[in-house]
This record gives C-alpha cells, sequence and structure tokens, in this order.
C-alpha cells in the first residue's frame, strides 16, 4: 500500500458538496500510521472499530460515535486494534477554511469527542451522505457550521484535568452503563455531594451522567449490531434500554436512523 492510501484509508465512497469533501473509508486492523497532519482541517466520526490517536503528549482511544477534530497542520499518529470504519468532512476550496467571514471561527485546537451533541450533528450529516436528496447540500452546509461551532465551543471550555475521584466515578459509568448506579450512589461512594458530582461531571466532560451513560449505550449497541447476531430486542436489553421500542426511538433520535437502516447501511460493503 502507498503512503498515501496509507494515511487515508481504503474509500468506500466519498463526494464533493460546496467545497466539502465528504467520504467513508476503512482501515486494517493492526495498522499503524505515522505521524502526519492534513493540509486541510476535518472531522472524522467513527463509525465502527477502534483506534488510538496520539497527538503531543495526548493519546485518545476513539471508539464508535467518537467524534475527533483536526485543525490543519496538526501532527497526530493512529494505530488501530480492530478493522476500523470511518465518515469524514475535510473542508477545501469553497468551504468555510476559505471563507473569510468564517476564519475566526475555525478551531485551531484538536478535539476528540466521545459523544454528545458532536456525534449527533455528525450522525445526522451521515445519514444525508447516505440517503442524499433535493435539500441534502443546504443541510450539509448547516450541520458542518453547527459541528465547528461546538467544537468552537468545547475548545474554550476548561481544560483542567478532573480530579481522581471524579475520574473514578466516570470509570464506575463506563463500566455499569447498563444498570447505571443512582447518582446518590455514586456520589455517596466518591463522598461528595450529588449536586457537586453532577455539576463537576458536566464541566469537565461536556456532558450530563446521564448523556453519558446513553452514550456509552449507544457505543456497545452499535457494535454489537455489526458484530453479533443478536436481535434488536436482546441487543436493547443487554445495552440497558427498557425494550426494542425505547431503543428503536433513542436510537434514531441521536443516529439520525433507524437501528435496522444502520446495520443495513455498514454491513453492506
Amino acid at each position: 500500500m502507498n503512503t498515501a492510501a496509507r494515511l487515508h484509508g481504503d474509500v468506500l465512497r466519498a463526494t464533493l458538496v460546496a467545497g466539502f469533501t465528504l467520504s467513508e473509508r476503512t482501515y486494517p486492523p493492526d495498522l499503524t500510521l505515522p505521524e502526519h497532519s492534513h493540509q486541510e482541517s476535518d472531522f472524522c466520526f467513527v463509525l465502527t472499530g477502534s483506534f488510538t490517536e496520539v497527538s503531543g503528549k495526548q493519546a485518545h482511544r476513539c471508539r464508535p460515535r467518537s467524534v475527533l477534530f483536526h485543525p490543519a497542520g496538526e501532527a497526530h499518529s493512529d494505530h488501530f486494534h480492530t478493522s476500523v470504519r470511518c465518515f469524514s468532512l475535510q473542508f477545501g476550496t469553497g468551504g468555510m477554511d476559505d471563507t473569510p467571514r468564517w476564519r475566526k471561527s475555525v478551531s485551531t485546537t484538536s478535539v476528540n469527542s466521545p459523544g454528545g451533541r458532536l456525534s449527533q450533528l455528525a450522525a445526522r450529516l451521515y445519514r444525508e451522505f447516505c440517503r442524499p436528496d433535493d435539500v441534502s447540500r443546504i443541510m450539509i452546509e448547516g450541520i458542518a457550521l453547527q459541528m465547528m461551532a461546538e467544537t468552537f465551543r468545547q475548545t474554550t471550555a476548561s481544560t483542567r484535568t478532573a480530579p481522581p475521584w471524579l475520574e473514578q466515578a466516570k470509570d464506575i459509568l463506563h463500566q455499569q452503563f447498563s444498570d447505571r448506579p443512582s447518582l446518590g450512589y455514586l456520589a455517596t461512594s466518591m463522598g461528595v455531594h450529588p449536586v457537586h458530582l453532577a455539576r463537576e461531571f458536566r464541566r469537565f466532560y461536556g456532558c450530563t451522567i446521564t448523556e453519558y451513560v446513553l452514550q456509552r449505550r449507544l457505543e456497545f449497541a452499535c457494535h454489537e449490531m455489526l458484530n453479533s447476531r443478536a436481535s434488536l430486542t436482546e441487543i436493547a436489553l443487554a445495552a440497558g434500554f427498557f425494550d426494542q421500542s425505547h431503543f428503536a426511538r433513542t436510537f434514531k433520535a441521536q443516529m439520525g436512523m433507524s437501528p435496522n437502516q444502520y446495520r443495513t447501511t455498514l454491513s453492506a460493503g
């Protein structure tokens, strides 16, 4: 595989819309990409698989529903633990990078978001990419702008390191997402007041405890839909949803498509 192919993966499909390049790519397991940078800013939305990205002294584990933002020229390296499938939005000629009025709003700091608002927007963008219609061009431009605004908001937020007790609380939620401990129990275990726990969690991680647990449940469900033959009902219950109906409504609201559409779309090719 030549250097360009290694850096960009195997392109399944791509299109150019209003100066933005949208593409879906795959990377094989155990692939390591040496330190490199992109000429244009871009977003990467992880659809399946996991990998670790290193930028400077920071290492991030990227899983399904993670969104990464790379400012133009930022150096980073990647190691793919499994087969990975990503959807990317790259700025180019005619996009926001080339529009003077938006230049000051383009973040110069990288972002790695495990879910939340950025993930919801990226999922909507992916839906427009998969099922284009007469208004997709307008939708893509609008969603791209919202993603840029959300990225700018995250990079201007506090960058202090979370205290150990808060990291511990997050680890518990990460492991026990299907039967989430109550806020009261979690706060008592950490020796803090529930209100303080909830406030600090949102301040450091950019989402509420409920939103974080939902992200983990959807991450689990996405993995199971593409890597097992379990029924949607089985997956829904294992992830911690009340039933398949609750799972389907939540999934569509977050991902912009039904669980069946997700399974069919990402299992193809």
